[in-house]
């Protein structure tokens, strides 16, 4: 099944739910009617339970997404700007928060706003050309997707820090040696690459990867003693499901666990 938006291509195949930015001419940047659609999307894959995994990833190899709608920041006034950024926030930490993994499949450009939707996935799968930055500051303007606040937590402040304020580009090796993404192939190796990721997290409990999920994404904004409990009420949560009782029977029972989701 697949549906073409004004601006994204969304289709489910196999328990993966793809949703692809499609605004090619514009290297694909975020405008309002894009993230509308985007958000549409993936909440139909949430709340389908044939969806385990969700790819998110631009049309054609120039860019993942190159940002912003410039052109749409420029009409706003301060207040409006304001209004935007924190609805953007909120799209960008909806995703954040889904119970399902999500993959960015990265080629081409990944800027601004395109690099703070792909901060908000589980994981970032780049290939060699991918292209990698915040330039807002060349706009004298910043981030207001959430780029100041992610960006600092997955990579420490220094380097952050420093790629925010001169608003260089790096490239994919970079980006893997700073640990923004997860792992760098040719282009032609990308769609392997990702299907592999894809195939290891079928082979989970997708309860268990949501509770994990929440676990991580939740605790790492407490301090330690709170984030602890934390996690050892997610794991009391993971003990109750069928799939916990399934996983711990089949290694004892020396077999491969039959999960069910529940």
């Amino acid at each position: 099944m697949t549906e073409e938006k004004r601006y994204v291509v969304y289709g489910k195949q196999e328990q993966v739910a793809t949703t692809t930015l499609n605004r090619p001419k514009s290297l694909n940047a975020l405008n309002t009617v894009l993230l509308s659609e985007l958000k549409e999307a993936l909440e139909d894959a949430e709340v389908d339970v044939a969806v385990r995994v969700i790819v998110i990833t631009g049309a054609r190899d120039k860019a993942f997404c190159a940002g912003a709608d410039v052109a749409e920041i420029r009409e706003k006034n301060p207040e409006e700007a304001r209004a935007w950024s924190q609805w953007v926030q909120g799209i960008l930490t909806f995703i954040e928060q889904m119970k399902k993994p999500i993959i960015a499949k990265i080629q081409g450009f990944c800027l601004g706003g395109g690099l703070e939707l792909a901060l908000a996935c589980d994981f970032r799968i780049a290939s060699e050309n991918a292209i990698f930055g915040l330039p807002e500051v060349n706009l004298a303007i910043i981030p207001g997707g959430g780029g100041t606040q992610r960006l600092p937590r997955l990579i420490g402040k220094t380097k952050a820090m420093e790629l925010l304020m001169t608003g260089e580009q790096i490239d994919a090796a970079e980006a893997l040696r700073l640990t923004l993404v997860n792992k760098v192939v040719p282009a032609d190796e990308l769609d392997r690459a990702v299907d592999e990721v894809i195939q290891k997290l079928l082979s989970k409990s997708s309860v268990t990867l949501g509770i994990l999920k929440q676990a991580v994404n939740k605790g790492i904004e407490m301090d330690l003693e709170r984030a602890l409990q934390y996690e050892a009420e997610c794991f009391e949560s993971v003990l109750k499901t069928e799939d916990a009782r399934e996983g711990l029977t089949a290694f004892v029972e020396k077999r491969k666990p039959e999960f069910k989701g529940k």
